[in-house]
């Protein structure tokens, strides 16, 4: 499985690019006459890159550190994606591109919403927490800020965004744009797979985190389901849209043949299908239309079938993903059917046990092959301007296997997992060959860049955030001794609360006049956070005997707040190296204990003190501007156009 899945990524990169198709339509331009590529690769740890550079296992990047540079990337506070992708794009901090998290809340009505997205206005379709337009509204980017190709487009150089992380719906300034990372499913979630079993019990049947059981009953050999859509927009809010399917059983239960509408195909047990296009009609007139993969587990004892989260579909899409509109269509007709959903690989199936770790690697596989042979035909009709691609494989696989690679880790386990010692390096050298295919195309004026986000390590030990200010005394549980907290502040009494914690790294004072039951008076804030930020530095992991904590920031020591001072946290918590704030705690849980062994299938992070998880640069030459952090990436781009006046950094931890 590790060799079908880093093979797989690169496998015939050469062959496409050189393939020539004629160039989508744009704006009539004056040639730039050089190219400069940005290769973003989500999650490329600094300190395993230069191990590999030292043992000569990633040839194509120690070639671009021989002839310009290689050098760590400071990442953002806090070092979470989103966040660091929207200081990237416009050089901004998070107190100016207001971005601080994953997920926000609404401080007079405490409802938490996604970080980069909402929908307003027209009729519409409600997509979880979007609602998208029927007629009339719009989707809009949340992200505040000029995106540093804006800056490029006005002097007349054409520039190529796809799959750029925070920057759904696309900003619609470059030539050409696909949208990445915040791209969500038809459902309007970050991913909802469907797991359809005739085994009475399965996962006690309803609802997983991330994913749906459906029980069914094979009847003559044929199974009947529906794959559900999202709540219909003109009948009760609890109806959703369907649209039905049928598999019918081979002899010997080895094969099945699996009818969506129109659609036909055979499979075997434990393949893969393609996508398949899938209809849910509105009205007579209105529908809403997606694409869908499935993967038979099994027919025998029981019958297990997964369907993927019902991504939008490139050829007809119901939200934004592209500039142009018909880009990504253009895109899927040129190298077939893609994920649009944001963050494809399937971590939450693994994560609940719905796909095996071989089933998910060979998931992720065919998530990063598309993004590889979409990068060839892009790659290879790229002439001139700015292109930028992201990669996200090896942060999702990352996090979900980066066990394998630490025998520490509580969850490792030698029988199982060292045949995985050596997936992350793989994934590594597969990028290292999509670097080398790119050197192949450059001229003598162009320019390659390399660059990650942040970097990557272990995660072994969980710190619950508002379990810790309970046990403090700063927020008041309803019942402490609950030992199944339902989360999202469920079990917190707001009356006698002073502090609580929401998201991955951000610690939030109930404040009179801004929370909705706002306990802490203006006049009292900056002595009480002093007070949390020394004592949180103090806590000890009696597990490991050092500190929980290495670093705890004021908002105002590293935010310059020109946007949505409301929204951002009051602390940034920057956790040891190893340890991550739980997934509980982040949505407002309250776990009985504080500090607790990761025993999630998610053992590998970065949401941690950012300076333990530095991200890489990497230039084919000297930069003419330096760049030792994302903020001032771009500005450093910008620089080899000639451009001087962007955003600079004004405030750095």
């Amino acid at each position: 499985m590790t060799r079908s899945l880093t093979a797989g990524m690169t496998a015939g990169l050469a062959l496409i690019v050189t393939l020539t198709v004629a160039s989508l339509a744009c704006e009539s331009r004056t040639p730039v006459g050089r190219k400069v590529i940005v290769l973003g690769f989500d999650g490329l740890d600094h300190e395993l890159t230069a191990q590999m550079l030292q043992a000569g296992r990633l040839p194509a990047l120690a070639k671009l550190a021989a002839s310009g540079q290689f050098a760590p990337l400071g990442t953002t506070v806090p070092p979470q994606s989103p966040v660091a992708w929207s200081t990237f794009i416009t050089g901004l901090d998070p107190g100016g591109h207001g971005i601080f998290d994953f997920i926000h809340r609404d401080p007079k009505t405490m409802t938490p919403f996604l970080s980069t997205t909402r929908t307003e206005g027209g009729r519409t379709v409600s997509l979880g927490p979007w609602r998208v337009p029927l007629s009339g509204g719009r989707v809009e980017l949340l992200r505040q800020g000029q995106p540093f190709w804006d800056v490029l487009e006005a002097r007349g150089v054409p520039t190529t965004i796809i799959r750029m992380p925070a920057n759904f719906p696309p900003s619609g300034t470059a030539s050409r744009e696909l949208s990445g990372m915040g791209t969500p499913d038809l459902l309007g979630t970050y991913g909802t797979f469907s797991f359809f079993t005739s085994e009475p019990y399965a996962f006690a049947g309803g609802t997983l985190s991330g994913g749906e059981v459906i029980q069914v009953r094979p009847r003559q050999g044929v199974v009947e389901a529906v794959l559900k859509g999202p709540d219909h927009p003109f009948r009760s809010a609890s109806q959703r849209v369907e649209a039905p399917f049928t598999v019918a059983i081979g002899q010997g239960a080895s094969a099945v043949t699996l009818t969506l509408g129109t659609e036909e195909r055979v499979l075997k047990v434990g393949e893969w299908s393609d996508w398949l296009p899938v209809t849910f009609p509105l009205v007579p007139t209105q529908s809403l239309t997606g694409e869908v993969r499935f993967f038979l587990k099994a027919v025998e004892p029981f019958f297990e079938l997964y369907a993927s989260p019902v991504n939008i579909d490139p050829l007809s899409p119901a939200m934004p993903v592209s500039t142009p509109a018909s880009y990504a269509a253009d895109l899927a007709e040129a190298t077939g059917r893609f994920y649009t959903q944001g963050m494809p690989e399937d971590t939450k199936a693994l994560k609940t046990g719905v796909l095996t770790t071989d089933e998910f690697l060979a998931q992720a596989a065919i998530a990063g092959e598309e993004n590889v042979r979409q990068y060839a035909h892009v790659l290879g009709n790229f002439t001139d301007g700015f292109l930028f691609y992201y990669f996200g494989n090896v942060d999702q696989v990352g996090h979900m296997m980066w066990h394998s690679r630490d025998p520490q880790h509580p969850t490792y386990r030698p029988e199982r997992d060292a045949q995985y010692v050596a997936l992350m390096e793989q994934l590594y050298q597969s990028l290292d060959r999509v670097v080398a295919d790119t050197q192949a195309r450059l001229g003598p004026d162009d320019l390659l860049v390399v660059m990650s986000d942040h970097g990557f390590t272990t995660w072994r030990r969980a710190f619950n955030l508002n379990s810790w200010l309970r046990d403090e005394g700063y927020l008041a549980a309803r019942d402490p001794k609950l030992a199944s907290d339902p989360g999202y502040f469920t079990n917190v009494d707001w009356s006698r609360t002073r502090a609580y914690g929401l998201g991955l790294n951000g610690l939030y004072l109930n404040l009179q006049g801004r929370e909705r039951d706002g306990t802490v008076p203006a006049a009292s804030r900056d002595a009480l956070l002093d007070e949390l930020r020394r004592k949180l530095l103090a806590v000890i992991d009696p597990a490991t005997g050092q500190p929980a904590i290495t670093k705890v920031y004021l908002r105002d020591e590293v935010y310059t707040m020109a946007t949505s001072p409301d929204l951002a946290p009051d602390l940034i918590i920057g956790y040891a190296k190893g340890t991550r704030t739980s997934d509980e705690s982040a949505l407002g849980g309250l776990p009985l204990e504080v500090l607790t062994d990761n025993t999630t299938h998610w053992t590998g992070d970065h949401c941690m003190d950012h300076e333990a998880v530095p991200g890489v640069l990497f230039a084919s030459r000297p930069l003419k501007r330096e760049a030792r952090s994302l903020q001032q990436l771009a500005a450093a781009l910008l620089a080899e156009f000639g451009v001087e006046a962007f955003p600079t950094v004004t405030k750095e931890p």
